[in-house]
């Protein structure tokens, strides 16, 4: 294996992880508030996290483009400095973060509801406050499912080609990931290259849905 596909795959688990640390806080945030709390708006917030699976990721890149452009609301015009963001690392991780966040909300709001609600007002009945019933009682219990949401937003953003190319382009050694490099390779008709380039992807993409599976099924049997 060539230095160049090794600087690859590696450029595409720093972009991958970067967009999961930044998408698995907030994902894992809404969905506990999606699946625990009624609130004047519930709809309106469930549709806007939904939106980017649904959306073209071109349209995503476009809107963070936008976004981020010097005459942009979080521009140098309009905040008096540049955040050096477009074209660099930090947009892939940004832009596939995006992406990733509604696959990571919506698996985590499903573990929480998997969660008997009685076991939680069991806890505060003992004295718990809520924070303690949601550290001791809740997280362990979803823990699964949310590893599974971690594990899947990882995933996601390890594929992401659409907004990232948008917001930050096609860089070898700094934004070119295995979906970004197998475009190219195939506009170069370089065949071998992009046989490797999928071979290394379908490795990586079998390794999380293995663990996925594992983590679901394991879930699954506790509850039966």
């Amino acid at each position: 294996m060539s230095a160049s596909v090794l600087q690859i795959l590696w450029t595409t688990l720093v972009v991958a992880g970067g967009a999961t640390l930044i998408a698995a806080p907030l994902g894992i945030a809404l969905g506990f508030l999606l699946a625990r709390r009624r609130f004047v708006g519930k709809s309106l917030v469930e549709t806007i996290v939904a939106l980017p699976l649904i959306l073209p990721p071109t349209a995503i890149g476009y809107m963070l483009l936008a976004l981020f452009a010097r005459s942009g609301p979080l521009g140098e015009h309009a905040l008096g400095f540049d955040l050096d963001v477009l074209f660099t690392a930090r947009a892939a991780c940004l832009a596939a973060a995006v992406v990733a966040l509604p696959l990571i909300a919506r698996t985590a709001r499903t573990a929480f509801e998997e969660v008997d609600p009685r076991l939680e007002s069991m806890g505060q009945s003992l004295g718990l406050s809520r924070r303690r019933t949601l550290v001791e009682i809740t997280l362990p219990l979803a823990r699964r499912g949310l590893a599974a949401a971690v594990v899947l937003g990882f995933g996601r953003a390890l594929g992401e080609f659409g907004a990232t190319v948008i917001v930050a382009g096609n860089i070898p050694g700094r934004t070119q990931t295995l979906a970004l490099a197998i475009f190219e390779g195939i506009q170069l008709g370089d065949d071998a290259r992009v046989r490797t380039l999928v071979f290394l992807t379908l490795l990586v993409a079998f390794a999380l849905i293995f663990v996925v599976e594992r983590l679901s099924g394991a879930r699954h049997g506790r509850r039966a």
